[in-house]
């Protein structure tokens, strides 16, 4: 027969096992942002089908849609305050399929495949300035200003070659002429993401906040722009994005020198 005495050192170490061991962990995850990511996941994986089947313009459009679910998780998850480490990892690990190895090998089955080991070469550049982006881009955060991004950002990029794609495709242009400066068009990209340029987020502008007539004036003429040719003027957009930080920072650069 056990004593009192041995009952209640049995009692007591049971209590502070309790209190040591961890709290057991939550294993659900938050349904809606994660939709967005995983919508986002399937457009890069439909646009590599898309391309290997040679469906360049549904391959190019894919990585479109990709682009503006990938930037509405985030804000989805912000604002219904469902933010979770889960919900980061698998957001970098969807924009590695979405920006980085979609656009490379659609590109590749597009046109650069007729470039050789050149080609691929230039197609692997860029995969792996996104995945090297993505991580900079995971081990930075809260340490650098909101406000700029530094190197492109793979959404970008992605949607700058998807861009060229999409409009070489729509309007049957013949770019067997142009395999190389696509191939370092590409691999230039790739260089971009991974460079120390800044690039302007828009993440200090508050959406509930107000702004002046002319500003909504000209978001409206630029969506009436872009409504005329889209693969077109959402190519030239993220274009111009994509040299905005080249030019921003020679600029920068020139001031710096003459003062």
């Amino acid at each position: 027969m056990n004593s009192p005495q041995g009952n209640e050192s049995e009692q007591s170490d049971q209590l502070n096992q309790e209190s040591t061991d961890p709290k057991p962990r939550s294993r659900g995850i938050y349904l809606l942002p994660n939709l967005f990511t995983t919508g986002a996941l399937f457009c890069g994986f439909y646009a590599v089908v898309a391309g290997m089947n040679g469906v360049f313009d549904n391959a190019a459009i894919a990585i479109f849609v990709a682009m503006v679910l990938d930037g509405l998780d985030g804000r989805v998850a912000r604002l219904t305050n469902t933010q979770s480490a889960f919900g980061a990892e698998y957001d970098s690990l969807a924009d590695m399929v979405s920006f980085g190895v979609a656009p490379a090998l659609v590109s590749f089955s597009w046109a650069l495949s007729g470039a050789g080991k050149f080609g691929w070469f230039c197609a692997f550049i860029y995969v792996a300035g996104a995945a090297l982006r993505l991580a900079r881009f995971n081990t930075q955060i809260g340490s650098v200003d909101k406000r700029y991004f530094i190197g492109l950002p793979s959404p970008a990029a992605a949607a700058a070659i998807a861009g060229l794609v999409w409009a070489c495709v729509e309007f049957d242009i013949d770019v067997s002429n142009m395999i190389y400066p696509i191939a370092i068009y590409v691999a230039l990209m790739g260089v971009l993401m991974v460079s120390n340029v800044l690039y302007y987020s828009f993440k200090d502008v508050d959406p509930k906040g107000k702004i002046p007539f002319m500003i909504l004036l000209v978001i409206v003429l630029t969506i009436g722009v872009i409504s005329i040719s889209p693969s077109i003027f959402l190519w030239l957009l993220l274009l111009g994005y994509s040299l905005s930080g080249p030019v921003l920072w020679l600029l920068r650069k020139r001031k710096t020198l003459s003062s």
